[in-house]
């Protein structure tokens, strides 16, 4: 196949020599029914943006079109009937138009780095860089969500991780022990209430302690109130900026600035621009998402036996309810950390059913010494 000259930043493709093969075609009305697609569902979360974030949204559906027109350029009269994007362009567009939020960002990220141009003779060097760009791009506007959410999603997450793998490693633990059937439901019911009690008052000390300790570093607003009172000559100012990690010049420097302009709204150390505390969310909203998380998972392994299931048959669909809970978690966190979801679904299940297996198998040397 010749492989057409890379043209210049911007400038339009030049059509195969000889004509493209049937084999091309597709390739690129596929390209090209992919660029719409990723350019529409750029469009669409614009339209539920406002300010900055509507702007860079519109420019990257602009580069889309550019890309757009690139494919349109080689095709010439082989456009044919537009083709409809792949499962992955489309299912985007289709959260994009009605969610709209960091999980269809996330997804554009992934999408954006699934990029084949780099390896394809026939899309330009410019084009492969600007989808790298691209993917930065998306990353930087899902980062402000994904620091809102990451506080409440952690603890859901873990709860929920926790619930499935501790209450059926505690079922399969004392049902290989002998015990009755009975037991074996009482115990995973009373582990399902212990643990998620357990679990959202320590997620509420927890991410309470932690804002309070980031509320201890916060500098104080009656220092701020005391700089027109200071010595200039002695400026001891310049310790504050020395114990918060600048080298004595810089602090002796940003010590002077500072009392040179003061004015009545000046601070020693203004608050950043994002809040540190959005990382960690609230304590009730965390303690509340990891106690319903932990319950909703725990009860899934005891479903079998609430149903009336019971011995292998009940384990083996505890187990089995168990591992689609967990791929079903890990692929979540892995759609809305940009990467893979089957890695990361199946390094959950491996994690989860790897410590089930470890209880169980402790179970069966109890059982066995006790009896």
């Amino acid at each position: 196949m010749a492989t057409p000259p890379e043209p210049p930043s911007g400038a339009p493709a030049e059509p195969v020599a000889g004509g493209p093969s049937a084999r091309d075609v597709r390739r690129w009305r596929r390209y090209l029914a992919d660029e719409r697609a990723e350019a529409a569902s750029y469009r669409d979360l614009a339209s539920r943006r406002t300010g900055e974030e509507r702007e860079i949204l519109l420019a990257l559906a602009d580069a889309e079109r550019r890309h757009e027109q690139h494919w349109l350029d080689l095709l010439g009269d082989d456009v044919g009937r537009p083709l409809r994007g792949d499962w992955r362009s489309r299912s985007l567009g289709w959260l994009a138009r009605r969610f709209g939020g960091v999980f269809v960002l996330a997804l554009a990220q992934r999408a954006e780095a699934r990029s084949s141009y780099e390896t394809d003779a026939d899309a330009t060097a410019t084009m492969a860089a600007d989808e790298r760009i691209h993917e930065e791009v998306v990353r930087g506007l899902a980062t402000r969500g994904r620091h809102r959410m990451s506080g409440t999603f952690r603890a859901a997450v873990f709860g929920a991780n926790d619930g499935l793998v501790s209450n059926l490693a505690l079922i399969l633990g004392i049902g290989a022990s002998g015990a009755s059937n009975q037991t074996v439901l009482l115990s995973g019911l009373a582990g399902l209430l212990a643990g998620a009690l357990s679990m959202g008052a320590g997620e509420y000390v927890s991410v309470r302690s932690q804002r309070e300790l980031l509320d201890a570093s916060t500098p104080s607003p009656h220092a701020s109130a005391a700089l027109p009172d200071l010595d200039v000559d002695a400026n001891e100012l310049a310790l504050v900026y020395r114990a918060r990690g600048m080298t004595a010049g810089e602090a002796e420097a940003h010590a002077s600035e500072v009392l040179s302009t003061y004015t009545a709204q000046t601070q020693i150390a203004p608050a950043p621009d994002a809040d540190e505390h959005e990382t960690h969310g609230t304590a009730i909203g965390a303690a509340v998402s990891s106690f319903l998380f932990f319950a909703s998972g725990a009860l899934i392994p005891v479903l079998p036996y609430l149903l009336g299931l019971t011995g292998a048959a009940a384990v083996a669909v505890a187990a089995g309810l168990v591992g689609i809970a967990l791929l079903a978690t890990g692929a979540t966190v892995g759609l809305l950390s940009g990467t893979s979801p089957v890695t990361r679904g199946l390094r959950q299940v491996a994690i989860g059913f790897g410590a089930a297996l470890a209880t169980y198998l402790l179970g069966r040397v109890f059982g066995a010494t006790v009896g």
